[in-house]
Parts: C-alpha cells; structure tokens; sequence
C-alpha cells in the first residue's frame, strides 16, 4: 500500500487542495501500475502509484502527454504531477469522466489524429526514451526511418524474443525481414510524425463527447504505425478511419507496411505475455515475407 501521508505531501506541493485524512478509492487501472481516485477541491484526480522501478516510466507517460498537449490536436489529461514518495512512484492526471465514443465522435477522432500526425520533425525518434507495455521503447534519433525501426523496434523485440526462449523459426525469418525492409518503402518515403505509439481501443475514449489519448508511448515517426496499431485489436469504427482517410489520405502500399509494424506490436506481447503470442508472430513474419 503506498504511503499516503508522503504522497499527500507532494500533491500538496504541487498545489493540490487534499482533505484530510486522504481517502483515495481504487479504480480500473491497467496491468501495470495501481490506479485510484482522489478527491480534491480542486476536482478529482486520477492517480497511478507503482514500485520505484516505474518512476522513469510515469516521467516518460508525462512527457509524452505534455508532448501531445502541445500539439493542440487532440485531448489528453492534464498533468497534475508526477514524482517518488517513500517506496512508491506515482502519476496523478486529472480525472476525466469516460464515455463509449459515438460516430460523432470517432469521426472528430479521425480528423484529430490526422491533425497530430501532421506535427513534424526533421528526425525520427525522440528526445527520451520511453516504454511499450513494461517494455523499454528505445527513441535514439535517426534520419533514417528503415534503419531506426529495424534496429529500435523490431531488431530489438527480436532480441528480447531470443532471450526468452523464443529462437529458432522466428529468429530466422526475423532476420529475413529485416534485410528485406527496404523493399517495402522503394516509393514510400514517410515524414516523422508526431505519434501516440500504442493506439489500442483501451487508449482512447470520449468524454462528454470529445475524444481523449492517454497511456502513450510518444515518438516521432511513420504516422501508419499508429493506423496499423489501431487495426491490430478493434475499437475503432469506420467513421474513424473515412475521416482520417479525407483528412490525410494514406499512400499506396500502406497495407503491407500496416503488417509490419503490427509485427513490433504482436512481438511485444509475445515477450511480455509469453508462448500463446508465437504462432501469431510467426505467421505474420511469413506473410511478410
């Protein structure tokens, strides 16, 4: 159980108006960190707390809401603080009340994340390096996108894949693939978009109508990486991907290159979730290829 007295401290620091005694309740979280809610007079707030081992990844979770925030494109909570108490890392954001997105609001979601994908840099990566799940996301910049997602992402997944117990086949089509990546962008040239990095069904709601991002794992490159994480689970409808479509339409060949970059992503889950994720690694590597 988090110190709660030490947290408060900090809260209040931060200019948190906490009653006493604190009384947070416990809330849906993720896989990850325990989540709570907290009432303040300063409204209610979400707050993540975890080991210490997951301060950089709540200081990584911040710098990328701040990064979106700055964008103006789409919502994301507010950054309320973040830091270490006692023996606990802890996140608090403001607490926003979920709804299940509509066509309207899809549609608006759809033109929004075409509007973040068009916040660019001269470089591919970021300024920090993040996570994917509880995996480390390396974000080393580079001007070359072919070399930074086959050495940053899938190489290193691969490696990841290796040292848990996951060679043979998969290692050596793996490799395959990345010798072959060029192929697949000989009149594709992507632009370093500004990107979510996990855009699941689960990262995404409305509230009171209007869409919100959470849970990112920021950095700037191909703006399909976030089409193809989109497509990979479910949880968006077509509202969503016409109006990206009119938005910013996609350029030919975006299917093959949504298949792997949905590899990193099932890759991911076979090295956080373990055997059940294989065949499905496997058989997209193959298709791939």
């Amino acid at each position: 159980m988090p110190d709660w007295s030490s947290i408060s401290e900090h809260l209040r620091s931060a200019g948190l108006a906490l009653d006493k005694p604190l009384a947070p309740r416990p809330v849906g979280g993720g896989d990850i960190s325990a989540a709570w809610r907290l009432d303040t007079r300063n409204g209610d707030v979400f707050l993540k707390t975890g080991p210490l081992s997951a301060s950089d990844m709540f200081a990584a979770e911040a710098a990328g809401l701040a990064e979106i925030a700055a964008s103006n494109a789409v919502r994301v909570p507010d950054l309320l603080a973040t830091g270490q108490s006692g023996d606990a890392a802890f996140l608090a954001l403001e607490w926003l009340d979920l709804d299940k997105p509509g066509s309207n609001t899809e549609r608006l979601f759809g033109e929004q994340l075409a509007t973040l994908h068009r916040t660019v840099k001269d470089r591919f990566g970021w300024h920090r390096d993040n996570t994917i799940g509880l995996t480390p996301q390396h974000n080393r910049w580079s001007v070359d996108w072919v070399d930074f997602f086959r050495e940053h992402r899938l190489g290193y997944q691969l490696e990841l894949a290796a040292r848990n117990g996951f060679a043979g086949e998969l290692q050596r089509k793996g490799m395959q693939l990345m010798k072959r990546m060029p192929l697949f962008f000989e009149s594709y040239d992507p632009v370093p978009s500004l990107l979510h990095g996990d855009l699941w069904g689960g990262n995404w709601a409305s509230s009171g109508g209007e869409p919100v991002l959470f849970d990112p794992a920021v950095y700037f490159g191909d703006r399909e990486t976030d089409i193809a994480m989109t497509r990979l689970f479910g949880g968006f409808g077509g509202a969503f991907y016409d109006a990206y479509q009119t938005a910013w339409p996609l350029a030919p060949g975006s299917h093959d290159r949504q298949q792997l970059y949905q590899l990193y992503h099932i890759l991911n889950h076979l090295n956080l979730f373990g055997s059940g994720y294989l065949g499905r690694a496997l058989a997209l590597t193959k298709a791939l290829l």
